[in-house]
């Protein structure tokens, strides 16, 4: 009897130390979670703040401490990415009497890189894309003579094409390639620099479009780029040749629209061979070529080349299989039905 009392007052005592023990613990940790909070609220009594003096004990952090995986997705959220793997190809497609054709399906189109099937990832039937162009002006002494007809009706497309977001840079082509203004969305800024073009002695075409396309390449791979040179296409002074200017202009993905004023109707007078090579690039790129009989026709064709600018289709494709780095990739849509369909028709992978 007497030893079983004694076993049951040791298990009481080990119960009271344990719950003891517990209730220290139960405090202690109450407190901690009292500071971690106060420390969040400046407005708490002084009891209750974390000290930030620095100490053994309370000393801040040297480093801040790592993000939450909230913050982290948030600011990856925030950012804008480029998979530099997507290629994307601006599409123009134009009925039986040369106007757009708005709003056809994913399935009217078909995409091909190298003869494959390409599966389209990304398809927009209006592109909102914003525009960077270069106006590029032919001011050499044989295309001077409609210089006025020229200043008129590029002023004219300025004042249309631009839209919130869009930037346009002009260009004098002579025997150098002069930038009268840089992108800009300023109406009057880029009309006065139409109207201020200078007279020059030759015509530097594969320079100018070498030169726009390398300024373009870099305004950024969100925005559509588009050069319009408006030309006699009498290539005179270019030190670069018409192999150095496609490469360009292919690596910059630009369009090209091409308005050649010719001061001659019959072909003895004209430079054909420089039309025929302006033809070539102008092609590869997706643009369009011009014959205008005379310049006062500028007006409509700045028109219609606005008109196509807003109703292109974007279409967007991971290339399977990828081509080696460096090397041009040919690059063909087709669309169901009886339309013309313009884009550019290769283009240049980069390294690997």
């Amino acid at each position: 009897m007497r030893s079983t009392f004694r076993s049951t007052r040791r298990h009481s005592s080990w119960l009271i130390v344990s719950y003891a023990a517990f209730a220290a613990l139960l405090a202690a940790n109450l407190l901690a979670e009292i500071g971690s909070f106060a420390q969040d609220k400046p407005d708490r009594p002084p009891w209750a703040q974390k000290s930030k003096t620095a100490g053994a004990s309370g000393s801040l952090p040297a480093t801040p401490p790592a993000e939450s995986d909230d913050s982290q997705e948030g600011a990856q959220r925030g950012r804008i990415r480029v998979n530099v793997n997507l290629v994307n190809v601006l599409v123009s497609v134009l009925d039986e009497h040369n106007r757009p054709a708005p709003d056809l399906p994913r399935e009217s189109f078909q995409l091909f890189e190298e003869g494959v099937e390409q599966k389209i990832e990304v398809f927009e039937s209006e592109t909102q894309l914003p525009l960077d162009l270069a106006l590029m002006i032919d001011s050499s002494l044989s295309a001077h003579k409609e210089i006025a007809f020229e200043q008129e009706a590029a002023g004219h497309f300025i004042r249309q094409v631009l839209r919130p977001g869009d930037r346009l840079a002009v260009f004098a082509v002579g025997e150098s390639v002069t930038q009268l203004a840089g992108f800009s969305d300023n109406v009057a800024t880029l009309e006065a620099a139409v109207h201020r073009m200078p007279t020059d002695s030759g015509t530097s075409i594969y320079d100018a479009i070498l030169l726009t396309s390398r300024s373009l390449e870099h305004r950024g791979e969100d925005r559509r780029r588009v050069m319009i040179l408006v030309t006699d296409a009498g290539e005179t002074t270019s030190t670069s040749d018409f192999d150095a200017a496609r490469k360009e202009a292919v690596r910059s993905g630009s369009l090209l629209y091409t308005i050649v004023i010719r001061p001659v109707k019959n072909e003895s007078g004209r430079n054909t061979a420089g039309e025929h090579a302006l033809e070539t690039i102008t092609d590869t790129m997706g643009g369009a070529m011009f014959f205008p009989d005379s310049a006062s026709e500028l007006d409509g064709i700045f028109d219609r080349i606005n008109r196509e600018l807003r109703t292109q289709y974007r279409l967007g494709y991971y290339p399977t299989p990828r081509g080696p780095a460096n090397t041009y990739r040919e690059i063909a849509v087709k669309v169901s039905g009886k339309y013309q369909v313009r884009h550019r028709k290769s283009y240049l992978t980069g390294p690997q």
